[in-house]
């Protein structure tokens, strides 16, 4: 009778705790991107909507050390003045301002009831963490660029592909 009483009583603990669920991380899909020359214009189709993002330039610092003049030795291989150096820094072009452009829902497709889905897609990957409002709020944008970052778009202008992943558009984006 023991043994019955304390299995009823885990039994009925355990169901009143509720099982911690965390998704899954995935990598994701790349989202399609294309990158046009200044003031060109994605092509038109009927019903496609896309925005652009303006990547930054990609400098890099190179610092060396330069020998001045080699060292002395003498006869018997000895160093008699050390070598003296100098330091040069410069920095150069690694990968020019570009803007790129990709897919987007339509702005009538951004209802509050849809911004709202979008924060919960986030929330139930942890990347959202404050409340769902319905409001395209920074705490939105910072959580929707880094879902998208990991599928190679640095933006928090939310793609189709993004979308589509997320569970929130089930159009066949090839079509459109």
């Amino acid at each position: 009778m023991t043994f019955r009483f304390l299995l009823g009583c885990v039994l009925a603990l355990s169901a009143c705790v509720q099982p911690r669920v965390s998704a899954p991380v995935t990598t994701g899909q790349t989202i399609a991107q294309i990158t046009l020359k200044p003031g060109q214009q994605p092509p038109a189709k009927d019903g496609a909507c896309w925005d652009k993002d303006t990547t930054p330039a990609v400098i890099e610092t190179v610092t060396e050390q330069v020998v001045v003049r080699d060292e002395i030795r003498d006869k018997a291989g000895n160093i008699t003045a050390p070598a003296s150096y100098r330091t040069d820094t410069h920095q150069r072009m690694v990968q020019d301002t570009r803007e790129v452009w990709f897919r987007v829902p339509c702005p009538e497709t951004m209802t509050v009831s849809f911004t709202a889905s979008l924060q919960r897609a986030l929330k139930a990957r942890a990347l959202y963490l404050a409340p769902v409002t319905g409001q395209m709020n920074a705490e939105t944008a910072e959580a929707l660029r880094r879902f998208q970052a990991e599928r190679g778009l640095d933006s928090p202008v939310l793609s189709l592909v993004a979308a589509q992943e997320l569970g929130l558009l089930a159009t066949d984006i090839s079509q459109l």
